[in-house]
């Protein structure tokens, strides 16, 4: 006799069911949910594939589908490509999209997973700019005070010069200013999308995003990319299949691919965005270490694009300012997302940072910095030029495609069992398209020491082969 293995989860799901009243994916999704986080399904326990319990509970191969996609927008569960469903443990559930740019404290660690900020003359400036803004007690007064939820009038003028780097124009009246690119993402996806949205996206990337969204009860979907980024033939079939809200995307400098589009791209990305209404979320925040910056998606699609920057790739992380520029029917739902979540924007924090974009100091900060990238890159192109690497103008990072029959997953545990982090794709990935067999290896969070020592491990370890 046939004994059915996925017999717990069909009798929790067909009992859900019972109950009625509500759709029915939402009655299986919130009875799983229930058992796995009372622990009647165990960590590491694969779910039934979608066929066999549509079969069991007599229901739609796509209501089983809602369904899990429901608990893995909840970080309860991981879909694999090609080996199904499995059930998170409460350990890896803590861990599951967090994304974490703060420094590994541990010694002898050689930290190359962090695409950050390189220090250079900012914090000198900053001290300086600190005892200016000290004589100046009328502005400090002003500083003090509560501020208009999308910044003064001089900051935003700043925010749209900073904007104009990413080459779009904007007025000031356009601009919302954050506390830095995260909040700017989640400001703009508080204002224009609502529980239950479809938001996609390439299917790797920021994990951020992921973050942002599955707080707010969005819904996500990855799309298939290339070199230069996302594939306009995936868009267009999703937007064809179901409504798709908002498209978030990053175009220059892709994060972690570093694939930069074309103009050609661009222009027919923005054109399917305008023919299915289709909001776009363009995030440029590294976006501005290009000096020879291609358009905006606003060039072909101004009624549509909100563009997200700040300073914290090109001037300073800790600073947290950020930008964003927003057709002008959207600016004040924008801003009242901030004075939502915050009120406003740190004052102190975006009087300096705007001091230094309008006296010129910001944009000598963002040379140095690309500069400073340049640099690195020379330390350890000759290294991996063995390997199938890829990097881009202005891109903190390289991606790396790992030769068969290394998987990624394993290589990151490998390197981690010798003090040297890397992020595998799997760490950037949305939605059940098959993730690449490759890894990001950033350059900006280690010394020139620890650099050339991280690529050289990397080197050894996957010349010697899986262990």
């Amino acid at each position: 006799m046939r004994v059915n293995k996925y017999i717990d989860t069909v009798t929790i799901a067909s009992k859900a069911l019972e109950t009625g009243g509500r759709p029915r994916y939402r009655l299986i999704a919130e009875a799983l949910a229930q058992a796995i986080l009372n622990r009647c399904i165990e960590g590491g326990t694969k779910l039934p594939p979608l066929r066999v319990l549509a079969d069991e509970l007599s229901v739609t191969v796509g209501t089983v589908n809602r369904a899990y996609a429901e608990i893995e927008r909840q970080g309860l569960v991981v879909s694999r490509v090609g080996d199904g469903t499995y059930v998170l443990s409460p350990g890896e559930r803590a861990n599951k999209g967090e994304f974490d740019n703060a420094p590994d404290d541990k010694p002898g660690v050689i930290d190359l997973s962090r695409n950050t900020h390189i220090p250079g003359e900012e914090s000198a400036l900053l001290g300086e700019a600190l005892v200016r803004l000290g004589g100046d007690r009328r502005k400090l007064a002003q500083l003090g005070e509560y501020l208009p939820d999308a910044g003064l009038a001089r900051h935003r003028e700043a925010g749209a010069q900073w904007i104009g780097l990413s080459d779009r124009e904007v007025a000031a009246d356009q601009l919302v200013v954050t506390n830095g690119a995260q909040h700017a993402l989640l400001c703009t996806m508080m204002a224009t999308l609502r529980k239950d949205d479809l938001l996609v996206s390439e299917h790797l990337t920021y994990p951020g995003l992921v973050v942002a969204a599955r707080a707010l009860g969005i819904r996500l979907g990855g799309l298939a990319i290339d070199a230069q980024g996302l594939l306009p033939e995936a868009l267009e079939e999703a937007c064809s299949q179901q409504r798709v809200h908002a498209l978030y995307c990053t175009p220059t400098i892709h994060n972690p691919t570093t694939g930069t589009m074309d103009l050609q791209r661009r222009q027919a990305i923005a054109d399917i965005c305008l023919r299915h209404n289709v909001r776009i979320i363009e995030d440029d925040a590294h976006g501005v270490l290009v000096e020879r910056h291609p358009p905006s998606f606003a060039r072909f699609a101004s009624t549509h694009t909100i563009t997200i920057s700040s300073l914290s790739k090109a001037v300073s992380a800790g600073l947290r300012v950020g930008f964003i520029a927003a057709p002008r029917s959207l600016a004040g739902r924008i801003a009242s997302a901030v004075r939502t979540s915050c009120w406003m924007a740190t004052p102190l924090a975006v009087e300096i940072g705007a001091s230094w974009i309008l006296d010129g100091t910001a944009a000598k900060l963002c040379e140095d910095q690309r500069a400073e990238i340049r640099r690195r890159k020379a330390l350890v192109e000759a290294g991996l030029a063995r390997l199938e690497a890829r990097t881009d103008e202005g891109s903190y990072h390289y991606w790396i495609t790992l030769p068969e029959p290394w998987r990624a997953s394993d290589l990151v545990s490998q390197l981690e069992e010798r003090s040297v982090l890397v992020k595998a794709a799997e760490a950037f990935a949305v939605g059940r398209i098959g993730v690449p067999q490759s890894i990001r290896v950033s350059i900006s969070g280690a010394d020139d020491r620890e650099l050339i020592q991280g690529i050289e491990q990397i080197l050894e370890i996957i010349q010697e082969g899986p262990a």
